[in-house]
């Protein structure tokens, strides 16, 4: 298992999250390029995180100041993974690599690339630092299908 370390910073944010929300948290990364916290919250805390309609998270973005997502937590890096990309639908990942050289290289459906990359990429740079801080995966990429749609080796353009 991974030990992430907390700042103290970072602490204080979920100790903050917490009691606003209910829901546990087990990390928190500060994301200054996009103007936004992410929790990686425990297994089965979704709802209390969200909260009906949202109130429990538009609450806690409001008292913080900042705009917060989510992510549940799972000791099976697929899942983790899969989680991190929500709501696009991951279809397959794929490991290459092994210990701290570990790669993920992760296909979504056609329609939900764009989400899967997000804005800016904020979307893979959510996945690949969270990924990084809980499993140890060095990079995570988002399979590039050939255009003229033949059939790929998996070995296309990254």
């Amino acid at each position: 298992m991974v030990e992430v370390k907390l700042t103290e910073d970072c602490m204080r944010l979920i100790s903050q999250f917490e009691s606003l929300t209910g829901a546990g948290s087990r990390d928190c990364v500060v994301d200054e390029r996009n103007g936004r916290l992410i929790f990686v919250i425990n297994p089965g805390d979704m709802g209390l995180a969200i909260g009906k309609k949202g109130a429990s998270i538009k609450k806690a973005s409001e008292v913080m100041g900042k705009k917060i997502e989510v992510v549940e937590y799972n000791s099976n890096v697929e899942q983790f993974l899969k989680n991190c990309f929500l709501p696009a639908q991951v279809t397959s990942i794929r490991f290459d690599g092994e210990g701290d050289q570990t790669t993920a290289t992760v296909e979504v459906r056609d329609e939900d690339r764009g989400i899967a990359i997000g804005k800016d990429g904020k979307n893979i740079f959510k996945a690949k630092k969270l990924s990084l801080r809980q499993h140890n995966i060095a990079d995570v990429q988002i399979l590039q299908k050939p255009i003229d749609g033949a059939a790929s080796d998996g070995q296309g353009p990254q």
